[in-house]
């Protein structure tokens, strides 16, 4: 069994899309439909149904979906180990959106230059996200938001950057305080589903401010844009540039010592057959 057509079943699955696999394989989707019928013909069994404009797995398709992931990962694994002493190979990272753009850039530029043999995939996605696909071992790293519970200790975790949350308000605002500013304007709230908005939510029911809510986004540039547009205040972390181009709006510090922290980090399995690579990445970002 050719192992490209598992990858191309899994991509299909995952995205519920010929075109989309295709996409990301950079073959035509005739292709994809190829590969997809030549496993199904060696497994003996349809593994993909049509659902509207969407592809699902079919039930034979989902009873192989977990097994086909562990045998692509044994599969990567081999190489791994073969190249033990080499930092080559195939690197799987997620991370947050602030880290593409703000950490990654210039980690990415050393890593070429110190580890050239090193493939690097990103997936970008929150941090609940991607410390899942972590935990399922569908990537091989994480730069995120430190969880707000304890990893297992079969992880570990080096913190990257300190953010301490502040209040964007636009600048015709600042020179108003924090708390009158939280009572009075409209108040747009940064996602809770993400651990970075659980810290701001925490903040403020810490000193009981019950702001007038009208919006909650999971964006923290569009955040931005809307409070430099007068739309209301917010509560974020203080992340690393670049922001957007063109904001009119003020970063005031929250009242309180030491005021809450957003960490972002690297996390990764203490054994993993990525380790030699993940360890040049950490030395990249450091």
């Amino acid at each position: 069994m050719d192992t490209a057509f598992l990858e191309t079943f899994l991509l299909v699955a995952d995205h519920g899309s010929m075109a989309e696999a295709a996409r990301r394989l950079g073959i035509t989707p005739a292709a994809v439909a190829q590969r997809i019928a030549a496993l199904e013909a060696e497994v003996g069994a349809p593994l993909l149904l049509r659902a509207g404009r969407q592809v699902q797995p079919s039930d034979a398709g989902r009873a192989i979906l977990q097994q086909s992931r562990r045998i692509l990962g044994d599969v990567r694994q081999l190489g791994l180990v073969a190249r033990a002493d080499a930092a080559v190979g195939e690197l799987r990272l997620g991370a947050i959106s602030t880290a593409l753009t703000g950490l990654l850039p210039p980690a990415l530029l050393r890593l070429a230059e110190s580890a050239p043999g090193i493939d690097l995939f990103i997936l970008p996605g929150t941090s609940p996200e991607i410390y899942r696909l972590l935990t399922e071992e569908r990537i091989d790293a994480a730069i995120l938001v430190r969880p707000p519970f304890v990893p297992p200790k079969t992880l570990e975790w080096q913190v990257l950057r300190q953010e301490p949350m502040v209040l964007l308000c636009p600048e015709a605002w600042a020179g108003q305080d924090v708390a009158s500013l939280l009572r009075e304007r409209p108040f747009i709230r940064y996602d809770r589903n993400n651990w970075g908005g659980r810290l701001a939510d925490g903040w403020m029911k810490a000193n009981r401010l019950a702001p007038r809510e009208w919006l909650e986004l999971d964006q923290l540039e569009a955040i931005a844009v809307m409070v430099s547009a007068g739309l209301g205040v917010s509560v974020v972390p203080d992340w690393a540039p670049p922001w957007p181009e063109g904001l009119r709006l003020c970063r005031l510090p929250l009242p309180g010592t030491p005021p809450p922290m957003r960490e972002i980090g690297l996390l990764w399995p203490r054994s993993t057959p990525a380790g030699r690579l993940v360890a040049r990445l950490h030395e990249a970002l450091r």
